[in-house]
């Protein structure tokens, strides 16, 4: 018997899934893709399977934007395991090397802030950075080393939140490109014992935090109460990642030529930059740029349903 292709929603908005250690970002994408039954998903930057915490699932229209989320600061807490490196740089891989880790409060206290501001790092073999369209990962399990160029990041806030033994709570909000497990790994080579990722949750993705999400069971659960449509109740608006943008109106004659690729004229529009833009019933109709003779240049639309 010919099998029943499944017919997919029309379904747009962000969906902050609060995502399950043990999962990859891509294998939680497509389960709420499947709850939700939606024609069009895509996330906004991996998490390692170790990792839980805040990622948000782009759906419809959504998807035209999640560039600027991923693009966005993060924030995580971590748990650091010193005296023991990993080949990985976290729990999941093999132990390289055990060393006695007696450090103190003072002396993790003293080694971070040259972790501050801007750094550089070394992305990681484990990593799905590609190198001749080979993810390093692949290159790294097959026993291969390659040189990776450094990069810069910022690390905007770097606190000890607690020391228990050998086992380091952090707090780290960075830029977009940190690798926790190389900041982490670097600051157990500078304290001369080594150190491993034991536990990372992202907190914060852009403006959203840990208080808008929601996790897959309760997903799951709503999904079996009250089918696909029911998770609908959990989508933030298209445009919710860019809620910190300014934003401006359109009349109902500017709107409709700006939706046609014409730039226009806005009241209160800012002098410069990226805008969220309203038509004149207040929906969101896509991001705007302001170009230099004042006026508004359409550079995202979203389609009209």
């Amino acid at each position: 018997m010919a099998q029943v292709k499944r017919i997919r929603r029309r379904v747009n908005g962000i969906i902050l899934l609060d995502k399950p250690r043990g999962l990859t970002s891509n294998a939680a994408l497509q389960k709420v893709r499947w709850l939700l039954n939606a024609e069009k998903a895509g996330h906004t930057g991996s998490l390692d399977p170790l990792a839980t915490g805040v990622l948000p699932l782009c759906f419809g229209e959504a998807t035209k934007f999640s560039q600027y989320l991923l693009d966005a600061d993060k924030g995580y807490e971590t748990l650091m395991q010193l005296g023991v490196t990993t080949t990985t740089g976290d729990a999941e891989g093999e132990v390289v090397e055990r060393r006695a880790a007696e450090v103190s409060r003072e002396q993790l206290e003293e080694a971070l802030p040259r972790f501050r501001g801007e750094i550089s790092q070394v992305p990681p073999m484990y990593s799905a950075l590609k190198r001749d369209g080979q993810p390093l990962y692949k290159l790294a399990r097959a026993g291969e080393v390659v040189e990776r160029e450094a990069r810069s990041v910022t690390i905007a806030r770097l606190e000890l939140l607690s020391l228990e033994a050998d086992r380091a709570r952090l707090a780290v909000s960075c830029s977009k490109g940190t690798y926790i497990r190389v900041l982490v790994e670097d600051i157990g080579r500078m304290l001369g014992c080594g150190a491993h990722v034991a536990e990372l949750r992202r907190t914060q993705a852009g403006p959203f935090g840990l208080d808008r999400t929601v996790t897959l069971e309760a997903l799951e659960q709503a999904h079996a109460e009250g089918g696909a449509e029911a998770l609908d109740a959990f989508l933030q608006p298209v445009d919710s990642g860019l809620e910190h943008w300014p934003e401006v109106g359109l009349s109902e004659h500017a709107a409709y030529y700006w939706l046609h690729g014409q730039p226009v004229r806005a009241p209160d529009a800012p002098k410069f930059g990226l805008v969220r833009v309203r038509d004149g019933q207040g929906r969101f109709i896509g991001i705007g740029e302001i170009s230099d003779d004042g006026r508004v240049a359409p550079r995202r639309l979203i389609r009209s349903e």
